[in-house]
């Protein structure tokens, strides 16, 4: 009964915000877990990168692939809005294993797209059956979150886009925007993410070297305006990946404490306000979050 009213209470603070959102923060340790509408598929925008990051590191580590390998990436758009090798002006040559750094660290497009060569999402995919992760679909290439209605808008009428992504929402979650039709598009849940989490903290069927790897990249990510405020304090260490694509604001990671708990923290999120800046529902996110991880670390 406690759990039902505190997941009302935050269901409703997270509406007054505009948000509808999918929150797990599970205990790394022993399992119980926090969950608000855990199981709704939801398109993944970047935290798609980490189970290709994961899938690349594992073949590294194993022969399969050389992190040394130089691999070359075309010139990208000047004009590009994210961050990376898309908005080089001219070719560039990279490692592979560095390639992997950028994908996690600065979510660069360009990078992700480079290694998803290497490994295509059907090879990515039969490696979370493997692992027995469900509920995280990686379906196409990630220069597709830069091809959305939001790039065809002058700066102006952003607005207009985030609206056709917040009213084309059908019940059954299909979309006309293929990036926010979990059909069509890269998805996850809470809780699958959570399972991902999981298994590279906790080293299930992930190796030692991959899992290391992995969440010394998620420490280094440098997106640290969404859940970062709420989790990283002087006695607590926080690894995440963010997703952000038109009205969805997502991150998912791992805190550790100085006690040695350590908690997997995946907030998934659509808003319903038609704008680009919202500060205070990436602050309500946050908020929600914490309050669910103060209630299970108790």
């Amino acid at each position: 009964m406690r759990d039902e009213r505190l997941l009302g209470d935050v269901r409703a603070e997270l509406a007054r915000a505009g948000l509808r959102a999918s929150l797990v923060v599970r205990d790394l340790d022993d399992g119980r877990e926090v969950s608000l509408d855990g199981d709704i598929p939801i398109p993944a925008a970047s935290l798609a990168k980490v189970p290709l990051a994961l899938a690349v590191l594992d073949r590294i580590a194993d022969g399969r692939l050389d992190g040394a390998m130089p691999v070359t990436l075309p010139p990208g758009d000047p004009a590009e809005i994210t961050p990376g090798t898309g908005r080089f002006r001219h070719p560039s040559t990279i490692a592979v294993d560095d390639l992997v750094s950028l994908t996690l660290t600065i979510s660069d497009n360009g990078a992700a797209d480079a290694l998803l060569q290497l490994v295509p999402a059907a090879e990515v995919m039969a490696d979370l059956d493997r692992l027995g992760i469900r509920g995280i679909v990686v379906r196409h290439p990630f220069a597709d979150l830069s091809d959305t209605p939001l790039e065809r808008f002058a700066p102006d009428e952003a607005h207009l886009a985030h609206t056709l992504a917040i009213r084309g929402s059908t019940p059954a979650h299909g979309h006309p925007v293929r990036q926010l039709d979990v059909a069509r598009t890269n998805t996850t849940t809470a809780t699958g993410f959570a399972d991902l989490l999981e298994a590279v903290w906790r080293e299930r069927g992930v190796r030692r070297v991959v899992a290391e790897r992995l969440r010394g990249l998620l420490h280094a990510n440098v997106i640290r305006h969404r859940l970062a405020p709420d989790f990283a304090t002087d006695d607590a260490r926080w690894a995440s990946k963010t997703g952000t694509l038109l009205n969805l604001r997502h991150e998912a990671g791992v805190v550790e404490h100085a006690d040695g708990s350590r908690f997997a923290v995946v907030a998934l999120s659509a808003s319903s306000v038609a704008a680009t800046a919202q500060p205070a529902a990436e602050a309500a996110l946050g908020a929600a979050a914490r309050e669910l991880h103060r209630h299970l670390r108790g």
